[in-house]
């Protein structure tokens, strides 16, 4: 009758081996914490080389082996690279190669995708041994195949030079270890694969809006171009236009020049359009006041410019019969809302002013944009001169 506070004695048929009996439960136990913290590692997103190194060594550990390597199938010369290992001397990780043909123990391995024990190398008849192999005095050696994205990335072997047998459970763990290191080459193959991608959207995009960009810049210089040939009715209308294009263009020059494509900071972005009326509106100041940090999606950044710039036009033109005008852009950020101030110090609104009741052209346009931004549009009268107050929600 067995004793069930003891483990009991597996009896294991190793091929090209003898019958071993294996009672240490202390590194079954061991390896089992081996495989956790492999797992550990390869969900973590180690750095390739130190995953493949920090394997290497933990599997040696929990098969109180000497040596182990990763093999790395090269496709081109029918070989297997060493790309990462331990024990090994110097000068074999990263150059050292072996055959990958079926008469080699790993060979064998990558093509059949059976595990191939070798516990007595002096004795083997069925593969021919390794020189690395020969030359580090390797006595006994496993070989498991190692999974990759779709495709075998190559064998994971452990070797070493004392007497003894490698048995069933050393391969269960061997083939754990690779496991977990094939699931984990996969997982970086597909991120590098989705790196890529992204990368290349990314430049797509990127040219995209500095085509963009060329052509409403196209668009504009013609506009003011044409504009110095006109009368002055009509001047104002192309200068209108003018800003309206400028602002949009300057929205893509920001999304090609910078590394983000989701977001523009409204601060930098709405300076620059005020420094851009320096043409058109020689005579006005503009003073700009925007809290930092303050990011939001294009299709947010462009309606708040071109609100911006509809009110700076309006108040240049309404509100400042001298010619000279001064307007304050304050924005800012309110938990989840944002509130875009414009407000001069001109001769103010008529008393019956109804915003939506407007039939001008700029004042349809502010509307418009406020809809679009999901925003409350308030006007509050000073003396002298009016606010306007756009508040709609941050999109994050």
């Amino acid at each position: 009758m067995t004793d069930p506070d003891k483990p009991n004695p597996v009896v294991e048929d190793i091929p090209g081996g003898s019958l071993a009996i294996r009672t240490d439960s202390k590194l079954r136990i061991r390896q089992q914490e081996i495989l956790a913290e492999l797992g550990v590692l390869a969900l973590q997103g180690t750095p390739f080389p130190e995953l493949l190194t920090n394997t290497a060594a933990l599997t040696a550990e929990g098969l109180e082996a000497e040596f182990c390597k990763v093999l790395e199938y090269q496709r081109e010369e029918a070989r297997f690279l060493v790309t990462a290992g331990v024990g090994w001397e110097p000068g074999v990780i990263g150059t050292a190669t072996v055959g990958a043909d079926i008469e080699s123990p790993a060979g064998y391995a990558l093509i059949t995708g059976k595990p191939v024990v070798s516990n007595h190398l002096e004795n083997e008849e069925r593969f021919r041994t390794p020189e690395l192999l020969v030359r580090h005095g390797i006595r006994r050696a496993m070989n498991v195949i190692l999974q990759g994205d779709g495709t075998p990335y190559g064998v994971l072997e452990v070797d070493s030079r004392s007497e003894g047998e490698f048995s069933i459970n050393d391969i269960s763990f061997l083939q754990g270890s690779a496991n977990l290191l094939g699931m984990a080459i996969e997982r970086q193959r597909i991120e590098a694969n989705l790196r890529a991608a992204v990368e290349r959207n990314q430049l797509l995009l990127k040219e995209v809006n500095h085509r963009v960009n060329n052509s409403l810049a196209l668009v504009a210089s013609m506009l003011h171009l044409k504009a110095a040939t006109v009368n002055n009715e009509v001047k104002v209308h192309l200068d209108e236009a003018y800003n309206r294009i400028t602002a949009i263009a300057r929205a893509h020059q920001r999304l090609y020049q910078t590394e983000m494509f989701e977001k523009i900071e409204l601060g930098p972005y709405l300076e620059d359009i005020c420094k851009s009326f320096s043409d058109s509106l020689p005579d006005c100041l503009l003073y700009v006041n925007v809290k930092a940090g303050i990011e939001v999606p294009p299709d947010q950044a462009i309606p708040v410019a071109l609100f911006v710039n509809e009110l700076i036009t309006n108040s240049a033109k309404y509100s400042h019969p001298g010619g000279k005008c001064e307007v304050w852009i304050e924005v800012d950020r309110v938990d989840t809302k944002i509130a875009v101030s414009v407000r001069d110090k001109g001769i103010g609104l008529p008393p019956k002013f109804e915003p939506s009741s407007q039939k001008g052209l700029g004042m349809r346009l502010i509307n418009a944009f406020a809809a679009q931004l999901g925003g409350v549009l308030e006007i509050r009268r000073h003396d002298p001169g009016v606010e306007f107050i756009l508040t709609f929600p941050s999109s994050e």
